[in-house]
C-alpha cells in the first residue's frame, strides 16, 4: 500500500511559492549583508580581556563600531574582526574594556572572499548543475521509453536551485531585520546544502528507474508514488540524524558557528522536502505534460 504523494503536488508547489517569495523579494530589494570576508576591514587581537563575549559586544554597540565577528583562543586572547576601525577608536575601545587589556595585532585587512572569488564560485555552481544533468542523463540512459532520462537531471538541479534560493532569500531576511551578515562559512554551508540536495534527490529517482522496468503496465504517476513511498523513511531518518546533530550544535557550539549551523539546518531541511515533495512531482507533471 503506498501513500499518494502526486495526488497533492500543486500543493507541494504553492508551498514552496509561498517560501520562496518574501526571500527572493528580500533578495531583490535588500541583497545580503556581506561581513568582512567580503567587504575588507580591520583586525584587533588583544588579550588579558576580563569580560565575557556578550560584554565585548555591549561594548561595541554603545561606540557604535561594526564588530563583525569575536574568535577566542587561548590564554584568554580574542581576535576581533571590525567593519572599519581607527586607531582613535581602537584606543578609546581598549580603555573601555580594562586597563590590563594588552594589544597583539591591529592591521586593516582586504576581503577573503572578493569579487573575484565570488564570481568563480557561482561559475562553479553553474558548471557543477550542468554536470549533474549531464550526469543522471548518462547513468539513466537505459530507462525504458518514453521516459527521458535528461528530464531527470534537469528536474534534480531544479530542486538544487530551490534549496540554494531558500537559504539565500532567508539569509537576506536575517541581514534585512537582525543585522546578520554572510562570511566564507556561509559559502561553506551553502555549498554543502547543495551536494547534500542532489544526494536525497537522485536516491528517489534512482528507485523510481528501479521500478520502471518492474511496473511497465502502471502509469508513471503511480510508479513514482510507490517509489517515493520505498524511500521514504530511508531520506528521513537520514534527514533526522543530521538535523540532530546540527541541533546539538546550534545549543553548545557557540557564537562564531551558530549561523554557519543555521544555514546548515534551514538547507537540510529544504533538501529533504525539495527532494520529496518538489523534484518527483516536477519529473511527473512534466512527463503528464509531454503526453
Amino acid at each position: 500500500m503506498h501513500v499518494n504523494f502526486i495526488k497533492y503536488k500543486w500543493l507541494y508547489f504553492g508551498i514552496s511559492l509561498l517560501v520562496l517569495i518574501p526571500g527572493v523579494f528580500s533578495l531583490i530589494k535588500y541583497g545580503l549583508r556581506l561581513s568582512i570576508d567580503f567587504t575588507g576591514g580591520t583586525l584587533l587581537e588583544i588579550s588579558n580581556i576580563q569580560s565575557p563575549i556578550s560584554n565585548i559586544q555591549d561594548l561595541a554597540k554603545k561606540q557604535d563600531l561594526e564588530l563583525s565577528s569575536i574568535q577566542p583562543s587561548q590564554d584568554n586572547t580574542y581576535l576581533l574582526r571590525f567593519k572599519q576601525l581607527d586607531k582613535d577608536q581602537n584606543e578609546k575601545f581598549k580603555s573601555a574594556l580594562g586597563k590590563d587589556v594588552v594589544e597583539k595585532r591591529f592591521e586593516s585587512v582586504g576581503p577573503v572572499v572578493g569579487a573575484e572569488m565570488a564570481k568563480k564560485a557561482l561559475l562553479a555552481v553553474i558548471l557543477a548543475s550542468l554536470a549533474i544533468i549531464l550526469y543522471i542523463a548518462w547513468s539513466f540512459r537505459q530507462i525504458p521509453r518514453p521516459y527521458s532520462p535528461w528530464k531527470f537531471g534537469i528536474s534534480a538541479v531544479v530542486a538544487l536551485l530551490h534549496d540554494a534560493l531558500v537559504v539565500l532569500g532567508l539569509f537576506s531576511l536575517f541581514g534585512h531585520f537582525y543585522q546578520v551578515e554572510i562570511d566564507a562559512l556561509f559559502v561553506t554551508a551553502l555549498l554543502t546544502v547543495i551536494g547534500f540536495s542532489v544526494h536525497d534527490t537522485i536516491v528517489v529517482f534512482d528507485r523510481v528507474r528501479e521500478n520502471l522496468p518492474k511496473m511497465y503496465n502502471k502509469p508513471f504517476p503511480e510508479i513514482v508514488d510507490f517509489s517515493l513511498t520505498e524511500t521514504l523513511v530511508r531520506s528521513l531518518n537520514t534527514s533526522l540524524t543530521v538535523i540532530l546533530t546540527l541541533t546539538a550544535l546550534l545549543l553548545f557550539g557557540g557564537e562564531t558557528i551558530r549561523w554557519f549551523v543555521v544555514a546548515l539546518l534551514v538547507g537540510i531541511v529544504s533538501g529533504t522536502y525539495s527532494s520529496i515533495f518538489n523534484a518527483a512531482p516536477l519529473l511527473v507533471l512534466w512527463e503528464s505534460r509531454k503526453k
